[in-house]
């Protein structure tokens, strides 16, 4: 089976179908947009870079049959970064425009156009291509009575994301199959879709200065020849570059911010967003991975057929109900935000770098952090379930015992039911669980091998609190 949480898909072809963002799945309507043909740099942006697949999809071994799976888009900036990026904006058009660089000419009529942390029409589109590629790919999970059960965090980006996922699978499957948003978590209650449930949480802001004062000086003295007086310090050139990407996006061209950076500068800001998501919510962030904690217990749960364990993030009431929290569905769909992917990602324990913790002051070329990777714009982890013939790996004495005598009678855990985990297409190790050399691990070793989840943040949750 698969899971499903960030579902988006951002398609660079001539011309595409287009689902407007806001809009309820019945009332969706759709036109022609021109997209701009893909740009070398464009992958260099970091958390705001469009969805591509980090790699093709390939599927399992030809005698593995998937029997479950578990699965936001493109938006306008949040209100801290719009406010960030209108100083920055401002100080530049306070410039007189006869003192101004030919580079910087098309200030002249430049107006600043761009909503609040809604998803943009492309971000809507790509939630509804999602929708439709899930289907195509597992539809053999598909039935009138077994359609896919879907849930969003409270924010109306995310929960316009699931409405257009839905309309997007319907439509593909011909309307024969309409899945439902069926439960919105309240962001203000437990929620292990939103990560912000952890109070004592500390803040990036220590690495992602020493990386953006390294990296900003020559592109602010650039800019500022350019603009003279403008006096732009280094968060108004994280601003800035961060305006090409939203704006790219949103208006379905290239912004004219772009040309203003070098590719060379796209990767130093690309490592600036590996730095803020690395310390923010992932390994970097001793409170970090624990708030991804209460969803790994759900995936749990949802891959053994057995009732959620947590004492974290779940919202028990929803949990406890099989109306809210089914657990006899093949396909789940769950609509979230991007730091709560990262905290996923470090629960479970996928991405650690071998070579210790993300340098603030020099990017490793062997990391596997890379933003751009783990959560562009629609991210999505997919987890399948499978059942596999001849490659029943034996499970060592240790693995055993951990597992209760009720985990290991679960109708679910058995040898021959194996898991599989994909980010943005590509498949996982999974080294911390043993997994073989097509990514698999069998589920007990799944299992046991969560044991930060299991054992509730092994006290990383009090901290959160205390």
């Amino acid at each position: 089976m698969a899971v499903a949480v960030l579902v988006f898909v951002f398609v660079l072809t001539s011309y595409t179908r287009l689902y407007v963002a806001g809009t309820s799945a019945s009332t969706i309507q759709n036109h022609q947009v021109e997209i701009p043909t893909p740009v070398a740099f464009q992958n260099l942006w970091g958390a705001y870079t469009p969805y591509f697949h980090a790699e093709h999809y390939k599927p399992p071994p030809h005698n593995c049959k998937i029997n479950q799976i578990q699965r936001h888009g493109a938006r306008f900036p949040t209100s801290g970064a719009t406010t960030r990026i209108l100083s920055a904006v401002s100080k530049l058009k306070s410039v007189p425009q006869t003192t101004l660089d030919q580079q910087l000419l098309f200030l002249k009529d430049y107006q600043y156009t761009l909503g609040v942390a809604d998803l943009v029409p492309f971000g809507a589109y790509q939630s509804a291509e999602s929708g439709a590629a899930v289907f195509e790919r597992y539809r053999k999970l598909v039935s009138k009575g077994n359609i896919p059960f879907v849930r969003a965090s409270g924010s109306t980006r995310v929960i316009d994301s699931a409405t257009n996922w839905t309309a997007g699978f319907a439509e593909a499957s011909s309307n024969a199959y309409q899945p439902k948003l069926t439960v919105i978590l309240n962001e203000s209650l437990n929620d292990t879709l939103e990560d912000a449930m952890c109070p004592n949480v500390g803040e990036p802001d220590e690495q992602t200065d020493i990386w953006a004062n390294i990296f900003t000086p020559p592109i602010i003295d650039r800019l500022n020849s350019w603009a003279p007086g403008a006096n732009l310090v280094p968060t108004d050139v994280i601003s800035l570059v961060s305006l090409c990407a939203f704006e790219s996006v949103a208006l379905e061209k290239l912004s004219p911010w772009c040309s203003l950076f070098t590719h060379q500068e796209f990767e130093q800001f690309g490592y600036w967003s590996d730095l803020e998501k690395y310390y923010n919510r992932g390994y970097g962030q001793p409170l970090g991975p624990v708030q991804g904690v209460g969803y790994i217990n759900e995936l749990l749960a949802r891959l053994t057929g057995l009732p959620v364990r947590d004492n974290t993030q779940t919202n028990h009431t929803l949990t406890s109900s099989p109306i809210t929290f089914p657990l006899d569905r093949t396909i789940y769909a769950d609509f979230s935000h991007d730091n709560l992917m990262i905290a996923m990602y470090s629960a479970m324990g996928l991405f650690k770098q071998a070579s210790g913790h993300l340098d603030p002051r020099k990017p490793n070329p062997e990391r596997t952090w890379v933003a751009s990777l783990l959560t562009p714009f629609s991210a999505r982890m997919v987890v399948e379930r499978m059942t596999c013939r001849g490659l029943h790996k034996r499970l060592d004495d240790a693995t055993d015992a951990e597992l209760s005598e009720s985990e290991t009678s679960s109708r679910f855990i058995k040898k021959d039911t194996f898991v599989r985990v994909l980010v943005n297409n590509a498949v996982q190790p999974l080294e911390f669980c043993g997994g073989n050399e097509h990514g698999l691990c069998t589920l007990p070793a799944f299992v046991e091998s969560q044991a930060y989840a299991r054992n509730d943040g092994n006290g990383d949750f009090e901290k959160c609190y205390e």
